[in-house]
């Protein structure tokens, strides 16, 4: 699409869904977005949202000199389990981490659904500059909720929460209702999602309100799980696309690239928005002011930091811990195993 000089966008227009031929259904389920009359994908919601993430990109770099901040994928390596061993585990009659895995993954999507709650009004008043006609000026305006409804659904359209489970359930044919569901989230680590007003430790100075540095720190957050797991799509539509292995005849892999699709924006307006409060002066509720590139560096580093070394490593763990469950609950699971360990390349 091409870049709008408009800068101003409703509510309204933010979640308008651009014109399809024909909607999109997945294992029955009616989920978002469509197709145009050349079968093209298009995501949803993204009538004007493309063109004004886009506008207001353009817009920062021509105003403050300064592109849209980038995120390399390459930074979180590959996915584990690799291609390679996750062909192998179906070969060998051991999908289950591989359900897991996929159900996992449309587990997080649902809780990404709760950004949609931030509703922040009046961001003009942390910054200096003017925030008009910016993608931060539009988050509580249509940026969250399109994300969130993204994620989680709207109404009677299915998000990407109940599509991983259609591509999970469309590939193994059903075979996941068979499964104890929770038992497989408990023992990767969603039996508990932290406790309930739990005090959240803070990065910026004291006279920053905490209602910013709350949005910016989900905001980071969300932005590195949105980018790393380009990984896991690339993953996913590998195996999840080969007829030989799987069922439905590749309809689980195409599913996973139109998540994918939709996640394209998501990034983009996360980045952008970031990009214009690091080019900023925060105000204080002293009134001291602060330069918006130390803010977001602050929140960046230490999030990065979790993200790429902690965070990545109990995921790991938490994967690795299914595959060995599995394997040991098959007839010669140890060498299942071991056969399963000899093709890491991580």
């Amino acid at each position: 699409m091409a870049v709008t000089a408009q800068l101003e966008f409703t509510e309204g227009e933010l979640l308008a869904n651009a014109d399809v031929e024909a909607p999109l259904i997945a294992g029955g389920v009616r989920c978002h977005g469509g197709f145009a009359d050349d079968g093209t994908y298009r995501s949803p919601r993204t009538k004007f949202r493309v063109p004004a993430v886009e506008a207001w990109g353009a817009h920062h770099e021509e105003v403050f000199g300064e592109p849209v901040i980038h995120v390399p994928m390459e930074q979180w390596g590959e996915h584990f389990p690799n291609v390679d061993q996750a062909r192998f585990l179906i070969g060998a009659g051991v999908p289950e981490p591989l359900i897991a895995t996929l159900t996992r993954i449309g587990t997080v999507e649902g809780y990404g659904a709760n950004i949609r709650l931030l509703k922040p009004t009046n961001l003009q008043r942390f910054f200096d500059e003017d925030i008009k006609g910016t993608a931060t000026d539009h988050l509580g305006g249509g940026l969250f909720e399109a994300h969130g409804r993204d994620e989680a659904g709207w109404e009677e359209e299915a998000g990407h929460k109940d599509m991983w489970f259609a591509s999970r359930d469309i590939a193994f044919e059903t075979r996941s209702a068979e499964l104890d569901i929770d038992g497989m989230l408990e023992r990767m680590g969603f039996g508990q999602r932290g406790r309930e007003g739990a005090e959240v430790e803070r990065l910026l100075p004291a006279d920053i309100d905490p209602e910013l540095e709350a949005i910016v720190t989900l905001m980071v957050r969300v932005l590195f799980i949105e980018v790393s797991a380009f990984h896991t799509f690339r993953w996913a539509e590998a195996w999840l696309s080969d007829t030989d292995l799987v069922a439905g005849d590749g309809e689980a892999g195409r599913l996973v690239s139109y998540i994918r699709a939709d996640e394209t924006p998501h990034v983009s307006y996360l980045a952008t928005a970031l990009t214009e409060m690091r080019g900023r002066t925060w105000i204080g509720t002293s009134g001291k002011k602060h330069k918006g590139a130390d803010m977001v560096s602050r929140i960046w580093d230490q999030l990065l930091g979790q993200s790429l070394g902690p965070g990545r490593e109990q995921s790991r763990r938490a994967v690795m811990g299914e595959v060995e469950h599995w394997c040991m609950a098959h007839g010669g699971g140890a060498d299942i195993l071991a056969e399963f360990n000899s093709l890491s390349t991580s």
